[in-house]
């Protein structure tokens, strides 16, 4: 139900409807910490939503302290090299760059930047024909 509900504020996001986004992000985010606790990733998902929300409609003291919860839970939990690391970050450094705090935005920017080059070289896509070819035979044994 958690994820239903923040995925229908984002919806209501898209379209302008930053009222009922609001209270559904919050509801949302009330499910989560009651089910899965209030460390859980599945809530920095949530403040990291919520304090989106909360930049584009200029609220960015109450949107500060849910990007530095989403931050922490997510270096806790996912370490600090994750992608989903690197959209807080990168929303972090949008508020502070609207706040005038230009010098710490672009910290935040780099480390996101560095994140995701990092993870871009981690994936490999180039598969090997002939591992695949000794796997599926190795199967048929």
């Amino acid at each position: 139900m958690a994820r239903i509900t923040n995925n229908l504020a984002t919806l209501y996001v898209d379209e302008k409807r930053y009222d009922q986004a609001e209270a559904l992000y919050l509801r949302s985010l009330n499910i989560r910490e009651k089910t899965v606790g209030p460390q859980h990733p599945d809530v920095a998902v949530i403040f990291n939503n919520l304090a989106e929300l909360y930049v584009m409609q200029h609220r960015y003291a109450e949107a500060e302290p849910l990007y530095q919860r989403a931050l922490a839970i997510r270096v806790e939990h996912l370490g600090p090299n994750h992608p989903d690391l690197a959209r807080t970050l990168n929303g972090y450094a949008l508020l502070l760059r609207k706040t005038k705090r230009k010098s710490e935005a672009s910290l935040m920017r780099t480390r996101a930047k560095e994140i995701l080059a990092r993870s871009a070289r981690s994936v490999s896509h180039t598969v090997d024909v002939r591992d695949r070819a000794r796997e599926r035979e190795a199967g048929r044994k």
